[in-house]
């Protein structure tokens, strides 16, 4: 199918719970795109009984005891395991940070855990109503998901509409705008409900901020911008979380694989007003082996058929990755 208009398409896949590897002193840890280590070779993976176990260490941001998980796919299935460990609800949990306590959206886990990092669970704190006037048509505001159903705060730009109002900060989840609940909206859909709210009008947001502990009251951060040296893992393979299907071991994402990524969640953000490095990830790992535009729109239609992407954007996707191979980035 040619760029174009695209359909959107609901695509119902049945999820498997994987067993995990062990390996001493197990965290987690998030990053983009990389080859699989299990079935690279196209081969099915060896019997659940036959693997060895995964362990995950974990603790809650503002303060708990180290607890152990094991045994998830995916990120609603993670945040259960950390929920049913410290005895609460999973809807408590906001996001969850890698090697780091703070609010740190550069170490946001995403849909790929390192096999040496650390979870840190961020969750829910205050509540805040806010009245907002959208005094210019960018409010400032970069847009994630935790992919569990909260949208929540990645960046603020300085000097925007957003950053005058001190009392919003970055990992501050939007539950309301202008009284209606937005609780399960992806992160996309949230940033373009924003974006067309009118121009010099007040709307009001519901936010909540996860919860602090005393060392971590600090003036608030407006989000670190991306830099390549800026990396999470530090062990030598993933574990690749997936919406969709089965979780994967992997190794490490190559030179290659590293700045596609990052260039593809520089153009969702340009584009879209989101950051979701698993996306971009899937996109990177779409267009890898393409050899054209049409090939490329048409495989992350069948991939990506959620998401109704602009055919600027599926350009500009489609030449980053082609400069990452040619080492142009």
């Amino acid at each position: 199918m040619p760029l174009g208009p695209w359909r959107k398409k609901n695509k119902s896949t049945k999820e498997h719970l994987v067993e995990n590897e062990e390996v001493s002193g197990g965290h987690a840890g998030a990053g983009s795109l990389s080859k699989s280590a299990v079935n690279g070779a196209g081969l099915p993976p060896p019997p659940a009984e036959l693997r060895p176990k995964l362990v995950f260490h974990t603790q809650l941001a503002h303060g708990s005891p180290t607890g152990r998980i094991e045994g998830f796919t995916n990120v609603k299935e993670l945040y259960a395991k950390i929920a049913e460990a410290f005895n609460f609800s999973p809807p408590e949990i906001l996001f969850c940070t890698l090697n780091t306590h703070k609010i740190d959206m550069e170490k946001l886990l995403g849909g790929q855990i390192g096999l040496e990092d650390f979870i840190f669970a961020h969750i829910k704190g205050i509540k805040k109503e806010i009245e907002v006037h959208k005094s210019e048509d960018a409010l400032g505001l970069t847009i994630t998901d935790n992919g569990a159903g909260y949208a929540f705060i990645k960046r603020i730009k300085e000097g925007s509409v957003v950053d005058k109002v001190k009392v919003i900060c970055v990992g501050d989840h939007i539950e309301c705008i202008n009284g209606r609940n937005i609780v399960g909206t992806r992160h996309y859909e949230v940033a373009r409900m924003l974006k067309e709210l009118p121009r010099d009008q007040s709307f009001t947001l519901k936010l909540v901020e996860p919860m602090k502990a005393f060392e971590m009251l600090e003036p608030r951060s407006k989000g670190a911008k991306p830099a390549n040296d800026n990396k999470v893992g530090t062990g030598k393979g993933t574990l690749r979380l997936r919406s969709k299907g089965p979780a994967t071991v992997e190794d490490e994402p190559t030179e290659f694989e590293e700045k596609a990524v990052k260039k593809v969640d520089d153009l969702l953000e340009s584009y879209m007003g989101i950051r979701d490095t698993e996306l971009a990830a899937t996109m990177v790992e779409v267009g890898r082996d393409k050899k054209n535009p049409d090939e490329f729109a048409m495989a992350l239609d069948e991939t990506l058929g959620d998401f109704a992407f602009p055919d600027e954007f599926v350009f500009d996707v489609w030449g980053a990755i082609g400069d990452a191979k040619q080492g142009r980035l």
